[in-house]
């Protein structure tokens, strides 16, 4: 039997995004003002800035990478905290999308992976915030290569879940849009890849702006739980309490077969 609701936790999935999002153009704009890149809207790079007088300077080290964005201080002070206050949200959501499915589905291999894949990526997003990529690019790098496929992996297993538990016409819509979310992600993040590791300031240019919309993508993706979080109730808190103890006592219709082992025992007992 359901116990209180708790529509409040609706606000979450929400908040991830609005927050990130605006978090990271606030970043972007104190770069752009501190002359420390060049605005997205520049297709037009230089090898050196020595023959340019109106103080303006786009070169390879001007692209508008997000790690560009937040490498120098003042912007790299609100990027780390930006990058560590979304990693606790990813955990928090990724916490509760957990409970949530095991209450409605029960226990499943694919929620279990794709929320320590969750867990994984919010540490992956933590040491990119943590580690600028010019005073500790191997860390962060490592970071990166971290946070980027995992948050693929995350959303390709909540769009197969999505689809698994879906039985109303708003949950299969729910799925397409969540599908569709993941199709676009997985083109643009393989795109990125592709022109990240080439030379020439387009393809670079052109890196920068595929990283900032897989980033959006993932974190409009992550607002789409607002549908389900609407229906958490303690009863979704409990389940993840008891998940660890007795996970196969979620399945509906289940049963303890321990009624014959009880007569048993009792006529070795009256035989004794």
């Amino acid at each position: 039997m359901p116990l209180s609701k708790m529509p409040g936790w609706v606000i979450l999935p929400v908040t991830l995004p609005a927050f990130t999002i605006t978090g990271m153009w606030i970043v972007y704009a104190m770069a752009l003002s501190n002359n420390h890149i060049c605005p997205v809207s520049n297709w037009v790079y230089n090898h050196t800035c020595e023959a340019l007088e109106d103080g303006t300077c786009c070169t390879m080290d001007h692209i508008p990478l997000v790690s560009k964005c937040g490498n120098l201080p003042p912007e790299s002070c609100f990027f780390s905290l930006i990058c560590s206050m979304g990693s606790f949200m990813v955990m928090l959501i990724g916490l509760l999308r957990y409970a949530y499915v095991i209450d409605r589905y029960g226990p499943s291999l694919l929620n279990t992976v794709a929320f320590i894949l969750g867990w994984i990526c919010a540490a992956g997003l933590t040491m990119v915030g943590s580690f600028q990529v010019d005073h500790a690019k191997v860390l962060h790098y490592i970071g990166a290569g971290i946070c980027f496929p995992t948050s693929m992996l995350f959303i390709v297993l909540q769009s197969l879940l999505t689809y698994r538990m879906a039985h109303a016409p708003w949950q299969c819509w729910t799925g397409h849009v969540r599908c569709t979310l993941t199709l676009f992600g997985l083109i643009i993040l393989v795109l990125s890849g592709v022109f990240f590791i080439q030379e020439g300031f387009i393809l670079q240019h052109l890196a920068a702006l595929c990283e900032w919309t897989f980033i959006i993508n993932i974190l409009i993706f992550y607002g789409t739980f607002s549908f389900e979080f609407g229906a958490i109730s303690t009863d979704t808190f409990l389940v993840l309490l008891k998940a660890s103890r007795a996970p196969k006592s979620y399945k509906a219709g289940t049963s303890t077969p321990a009624t014959p082992h009880a007569h048993s025992t009792s006529e070795n007992m009256a035989m004794i």
